[in-house]
């Protein structure tokens, strides 16, 4: 008993609480997320953590809010703390090179969801350029290869780069199409969304050329659709990928053209099942990506996507 006590004293003076000394028998999976109230964020974590609670494992996440800095911060907490594993969330292999040291010199694989491979990195699913193809392909056949697109991109985040290098090069085919690049923030991407949808309608009025905004995730798109209903423009296509709830139901309203949508329970789930095979291998593991493939979904199929993926509106 005093022991114990004794125990939680010290847990307590170092600012652990009682729920850090139950789970300190557990192996601790870390991840850090570049955004973890997201909605994409939200069910990777969701899926990840179901597969730990079936391995007996627990589940820490640090919000990098964005920061490349702070994920670096992060991967070096969870390598401090003897995790059995971490996952990177978006973060790019390029921008996470103190992280991956760290977990390097404590022998902690590191696995990435859209981060790519590269480095010491063991395996990554999520990448964002296969989801974005069938969007912006879409998007060209709707416009008739002529008009204006208003692209609302992410730079920091290897998900969104890939997304806008795939958009680049299908466009890079149709001449005809103009394009407005504007980079939003995370946090902040609804607001920005709404901002630059503003000013770009300004110059781009009804009646001329085929108009889209594109984002490359929902989110930037939904924030431009508040300025679309505010204005009363009906006249522009609005496309996103990752089909989140709001999107879904942007969809079913008539007010958001298409998405893609994207496993991402499936795809948390699996890469931590995936991280027992990769612990297991030890050395053997050969780095690999294993991805999910996307659905997209428009108004014509959404009453049919709902009916067969009805966590997907929760």
């Amino acid at each position: 008993m005093r022991q114990t006590l004794a125990l939680c004293a010290f847990a307590l003076g170092l600012g652990l609480g009682a729920s850090h000394l139950a789970a300190a028998d557990k192996p601790l999976i870390g991840i850090v997320s570049i955004a973890a109230t997201e909605a994409n964020n939200v069910r990777y974590i969701k899926g990840a953590e179901k597969a730990a609670g079936e391995l007996g494992w627990e589940v820490s996440v640090i919000d990098a809010a964005g920061s490349a800095d702070q994920a670096n911060a992060g991967i070096q907490n969870f390598a401090q703390r003897g995790a059995h594993a971490i996952i990177d969330m978006v973060f790019p292999v390029s921008s996470i090179g103190a992280g991956l040291d760290a977990a390097k010199s404590a022998g902690i694989p590191v696995v990435t969801w859209g981060g790519g491979l590269g480095g010491t990195v063991a395996a990554t699913n999520g990448s964002g350029g296969p989801m974005a193809t069938p969007i912006v392909e879409m998007m060209v056949e709707q416009m008739k290869g002529k008009g204006s697109v208003l692209a609302l991109t992410y730079r920091t985040g290897e998900v969104c780069r890939n997304r806008e290098v795939v958009m680049d090069e299908i466009l890079k085919m149709h001449p005809d199409i103009t394009v407005t690049k504007n980079e939003v923030r995370i946090p902040g991407y609804f607001e920005d969304g709404a901002q630059y949808a503003n000013a770009w309608l300004t110059s781009h009025p009804a009646g001329g050329d085929a108009l889209a905004i594109w984002g490359c995730w929902d989110d930037p798109a939904i924030g431009a659709i508040g300025s679309l209903r505010a204005q009363g423009r009906d006249d522009v296509k609005v496309y996103g990928i990752n089909g989140n709830a709001q999107a879904l139901e942007n969809i079913k309203n008539g007010h958001m053209t298409a998405t893609a949508w994207q496993d991402s329970f499936t795809e948390g789930y699996n890469m931590v099942k995936m991280l027992d095979e990769i612990k297991k291998a030890g050395a053997s593991w050969q780095a690999k990506a294993a991805e999910v493939p996307a659905v997209v979904v428009t108004k014509e199929s959404v009453e049919t996507f709902l009916t067969e993926h009805p966590d997907a509106i929760k």
